[in-house]
């Protein structure tokens, strides 16, 4: 995992080299092109001038107390049922694979094809699904979206499974009819398992930075999101943006995508993540 990580943080952790000439006005600079923000990298600056020691060392420890936000805890009564949603083109499909393969080794999982706007969704999730080798509800293009849950949930307790993944529409954030869709989706798995989905998490593209806080704060309000997945990680120098978003969100992040295969999925761990961004 960790080299994993230290992969994908190539761009950013230049900005985190360890220098013995380095100074907190560089630190701040640092701080700011890798897309912290100011409010952020002031109380980051703030916080390493009150205090003595080796800067890089109070920069860990402060970039720690901001990212370790707590997880939600996931019910232990099966099927754990997850659904994700997120704007178009942010990797939410390819996420949901990438979640289907790595829960697919510690249980039996089962997809829902909750997509069903979009040409040839099914087909790909599929694929995907195969991949995995893991089971999928599939849908048709205009299908209720719900009904596909319904059905998939339904079959998942039939059938004793661990781990329900929900694929939806991708969709702006501005669109309210399909922001219902969502509530509606949410309102069928809460039907069927109480206080459900475990996990409602939110895919962001890293590379949009801050710019997609407004979009997931909207995300959260309509259908209380609990969890965020930074996509495409790996190809992004504004690591930094990771603080400012969980942090105005009071979210956690829970995943980060470090590629495009199958396996380039890794938890969010705050301790090795500012390890990686260190190396």
């Amino acid at each position: 995992m960790l080299n994993r990580l230290k992969q994908a943080l190539q761009k950013a952790a230049v900005l985190f080299s360890r220098s013995q000439n380095t100074t907190i006005e560089q630190i701040e600079e640092n701080l700011l092109r890798a897309d912290v923000g100011v409010k952020y990298t002031e109380l980051i600056i703030e916080q390493i001038k009150k205090k003595r020691g080796d800067l890089f060392e109070i920069l860990k420890e402060e970039l720690f107390t901001l990212l370790n936000l707590p997880a939600p805890v996931m019910d232990t009564e099966k099927p754990q049922i997850i659904m994700i949603s997120g704007v178009n083109g942010s990797g939410k499909t390819t996420t949901v694979a990438k979640l289907a393969y790595l829960y697919s080794k510690n249980g039996k999982v089962i997809l829902a094809c909750g997509d069903t706007y979009r040409d040839a969704a099914s087909e790909q999730l599929n694929v995907w699904a195969k991949r995995a080798d893991v089971e999928i509800v599939a849908s048709q293009k205009g299908q209720d979206a719900a009904s596909v849950v319904y059905d998939t949930i339904s079959k998942a307790y039939a059938r004793a499974m661990d781990t329900v993944l929900v694929d939806t529409a991708g969709r702006l954030h501005t669109r309210t009819d399909l922001m219902a869709e969502l509530k509606k989706i949410k309102r069928v798995i809460e039907k069927l398992k109480p206080g459900g989905p475990d996990l409602n998490l939110l895919t962001i593209d890293a590379n949009l930075g801050q710019n997609s806080i407004q979009q997931a704060r909207i995300f959260a309000d309509e259908i209380g999101i609990n969890g965020l997945i930074l996509t495409k990680f790996d190809g992004t120098a504004k690591g930094g943006a990771i603080i400012p978003i969980c942090n105005e969100l009071k979210l956690p992040v829970l995943y980060l995508g470090v590629g495009e295969g199958i396996e380039d999925i890794v938890e969010f761990e705050p301790r090795k993540f500012i390890e990686a961004l260190f190396s």
